[in-house]
């Protein structure tokens, strides 16, 4: 039954109970949410500097959310922002339903620009490895 408790795991299989506490679960989950929004603040930083002002952060349609959206003269930067270890475990963190799903909100987002979905538009992936270093892909996909 929902809200009662067991005692020492009675009524819970070993494959269903979880092996670290629910704190513990939290405590990553926070953790891993703060460094994501530190490597968003790093990407955003360096965007900046070359001169990319940042439009919209973590921008969320219907579709999905866009991380960081940038404009780049009269046209849009849409950035999805992956942090891990190595830039390579980061890239590998990219997978085709993220993808759809980021395109698709940037053209909700398209909806409500002056040229709709005649705005020049770029995506980019930008990869954060644990040094804190930024490594962007320019033009990673297409819509």
């Amino acid at each position: 039954m929902l809200g009662s408790s067991f005692a020492a795991g009675e009524g819970r299989s070993a494959a269903v109970a979880p092996n670290v506490p629910r704190e513990a679960r939290r405590q990553r989950g926070h953790r891993s949410h703060l460094s994501g929004a530190a490597a968003e603040d790093s990407v955003a930083t360096h965007y900046g500097a070359a001169g990319l002002p940042i439009a919209a952060r973590r921008w969320r349609g219907r579709s999905g959310e866009v991380d960081l959206i940038t404009q780049d003269g009269d046209g849009l930067v849409f950035i999805e922002v992956k942090r891990a270890r190595t830039f390579a475990a980061a890239a590998e963190r990219i997978t085709a339903r993220q993808i759809q799903r980021i395109v698709n909100a940037a053209c909700e987002y398209l909806a409500q620009m002056p040229l709709g979905q005649a705005t020049p538009i770029r995506f980019d992936v930008a990869l954060v490895n644990d040094m804190g270093q930024v490594r962007i892909l320019e033009g990673a996909f297409t819509g």
